[in-house]
């Protein structure tokens, strides 16, 4: 079967086509407004269905015919960018994803971090998991500080700052119930430790989610909160910005934070108080210190 049997809004709904993200429509409309949003289309490949049905259905939704006709629209109408903006925000991950950067921090960053807080009299260990999609990101990191590194670090205690600019996601992040498959990569301890069932769905007990606090923000926006001992700034930036949007975030974040960890991409030279600042590559791949 290739074909339902219906129009959406007019827009002819060719399962085998949009199952694939990958018509000629989808990638010309994409190429066309994603750089006019700052955003580079060779990010959005291999998420193009994902946003395609979300601008179909927006189309629809405004009694659009086609693809031509909202093109039109954003055209006459420019507070509409803001509502393809929200439709482009890519919030896919799981647990423990990249091992390897996870690994790093456990053995080098965090225990570095943690004693210089600790020498420096610090009252708090101060992480901010900026665009952290349902909390994955921050709650790993808290999964490894409290079943492996407490012991040996019991102060200062670890607070995550985890940001993100969808409110639904944050609403996930604030539920911390994921199904199986989104938690694993974790270590088969970490899991059974961390972890209760409920509903078919593993929900991260009470006592690690305290030290995360879950707030909205959008980190093409000024920096919220710091200074911070560790930022984790992963895919959202240095997969879907443009290179001159990932300036500027960056340049935000180098006031004052040494370590970053990133995926996808170096994070490229930035400049900020006519300073240059860059990152050099630790041991691990894809994380980075300020010289």
């Amino acid at each position: 079967m290739t074909r339902t049997s219906g129009l959406i809004g007019g827009w002819t709904d060719n399962v085998a086509e949009h199952r694939g993200g990958g018509s000629a429509q989808c990638v010309e409309f994409l190429r066309w407004a994603l750089p006019h949003l700052r955003l580079r289309w060779s990010g959005f490949r291999k998420v193009r269905r994902q946003v395609w049905r979300r601008v179909r259905r927006r189309a629809a939704a405004l009694g659009l015919g086609d693809l031509f006709a909202y093109r039109a629209y954003l055209e006459r109408h420019r507070e509409e960018w803001a509502a393809l903006d929200v439709l482009t925000h890519i919030t896919i991950s799981s647990f423990y994803r990249d091992r390897a950067v996870f690994d790093f921090l456990q053995r080098e960053v965090l225990p570095s971090l943690a004693m210089r807080a600790l020498m420096g009299g610090r009252t708090s260990f101060e992480v901010w998991s900026a665009a952290c999609a349902s909390g994955e990101e921050p709650y790993t990191l808290s999964i490894m500080w409290r079943l492996a590194l407490r012991t040996r670090y019991p102060n200062p205690p670890l607070h995550v700052l985890a940001t993100d600019v969808e409110p639904a996601a944050l609403v996930r992040a604030r539920e911390a119930c994921y199904a199986p498959g989104s938690v694993r990569q974790l270590p088969d301890s970490w899991r059974s430790l961390a972890f209760d069932e409920r509903a078919g769905q593993l929900c991260l007990r009470p006592s690690l989610r305290r030290c995360v606090e879950i707030a909205q923000h959008d980190v093409r926006t000024a920096v919220i909160g710091g200074p911070y001992d560790l930022v984790l700034c992963r895919n959202p930036v240095f997969t879907y910005f443009e290179e001159s949007l990932q300036r500027e975030v960056l340049a935000r974040f180098a006031g004052g934070n040494a370590t970053w960890g990133c995926a996808g991409a170096r994070p490229p030279r930035v400049h900020t108080g006519g300073r240059a600042h860059s990152q050099s590559v630790a041991v691990s791949p894809d994380v980075y210190r300020r010289e």
